[in-house]
């Protein structure tokens, strides 16, 4: 009972946290502007995380850090009742080919620029071009247990996240009313739909900026978008067996100076990217009535917005105060590639594939 008590307090602060940024997501207002629950969770946070949190630190500190990491990996394998495999037949072939190049792309133009011209620590290059890449701050989340970053590192990426998916919500709907009077370039609704599912950060960001448009678009973009959060489980498992192996070769490394035995490094395959994988399988099955999956997916953003609410908590104005421009400037850039660059992907593929 005393090992369960110690949580109680952070998990208490979290849930009630959670429980108000779910109710705030409801307002319109917040909903037509792409205010997600999750963003709404983290900014919670992050306010009472530099005002009240300080003075109840130590007594909530286990639930808080229960919620950021167990709570969070259960949330991401739940969030496979939100996919189907049934989705990609909506948006066909192209749809899946161009989500995957982007992805592919944007990540390796993020390592590339982090690496040689920001010169950033390759977690937070890792976070940051996996939030751009993917699904925005769950994914860097996700991310997070995996490469084993910082408090601090996720909570830049996240920010990242928070300031260029907004600007998007702007950006894309103007790009395409201007695109529309002076028909630049031919795009069909499938096509533009395709294009803001494949570049824009968040699922909620997605579809307020698609609506803002036509229903048509919205919904090849939310389901355009699905497809690209479904890559998360297999990304995840590639990145863990590469680091595994790279952690491997140093140790290898590091000893063959003292003796030649050769130590051969374990895998590690993160869990929840196995379940949220199997998940998904599941759900594409269909055997599960419909309102036990509704139920499960608000069970679900309950669990990711604790997580959101306690990386806020956590995370401190100075932090992203002490890590400087050069975050901001290298998400940036990134963002510049997933307009123009997603732009030529999707126009390329659509055009060879059809």
């Amino acid at each position: 009972m005393a090992a369960i008590g110690q949580y109680f307090p952070g998990l208490a602060l979290s849930g009630s946290l959670a429980a108000l940024s779910i109710e705030l997501g409801k307002l319109n207002w917040l909903q037509a502007n792409g205010i997600s629950v999750l963003t709404l969770a983290i900014l919670l946070g992050m306010v009472v995380g530099n005002t009240v949190f300080p003075r109840i630190a130590m007594a909530s500190a286990a639930g808080v850090t229960f919620s950021q990491q167990n709570l969070l990996r259960l949330g991401i394998v739940l969030y496979g009742f939100r996919l189907t495999f049934q989705d990609i037949a909506y948006v066909g072939i192209s749809g899946v080919v161009i989500d995957a190049m982007v992805l592919s792309s944007t990540f390796a133009m993020a390592w590339l620029l982090g690496t040689k011209v920001f010169k950033l620590d390759q977690k937070t290059i890792l976070l940051i071009g996996v939030g751009s890449s993917i699904c925005g701050a769950a994914a860097v989340m996700a991310t997070q247990s995996v490469v084993r970053a910082r408090t601090e590192q996720a909570t830049v990426a996240v920010s990242t996240v928070i300031v260029f998916g907004t600007l998007a919500l702007f950006l894309y709907p103007a790009m395409y009313y201007i695109n529309e009077q002076w028909q630049l370039l031919s795009l069909s609704p499938i096509v533009s739909g395709i294009y803001i599912g494949a570049t824009v950060h968040e699922v909620a960001q997605v579809a307020a900026a698609a609506s803002s448009i036509s229903a048509e678009i919205t919904n090849t973009a939310v389901i355009t978008k699905m497809i690209r959060v479904m890559m998360l489980g297999p990304f995840l498992l590639i990145l863990s067996v590469y680091l595994s192996r790279r952690q491997s070769r140093e140790t290898i490394n590091m000893t063959s100076r003292y003796d030649t035995h050769k130590t051969n490094g374990r895998i590690t395959i993160p869990w929840f990217a196995l379940g949220f994988s199997v998940v998904i399988a599941l759900n594409s099955l269909a055997i599960l009535p419909g309102a036990i999956v509704s139920g499960i997916t608000e069970i679900d953003t309950f669990l990711l917005a604790m997580a959101m609410v306690a990386l806020g908590l956590s995370s401190h104005i100075s932090t992203i105060r002490r890590a400087g421009v050069m975050p901001f400037l290298f998400a940036a850039s990134l963002f510049v590639w997933l307009i123009f660059g997603g732009l030529a992907v999707t126009i390329g593929v659509t055009t060879w594939l059809g």
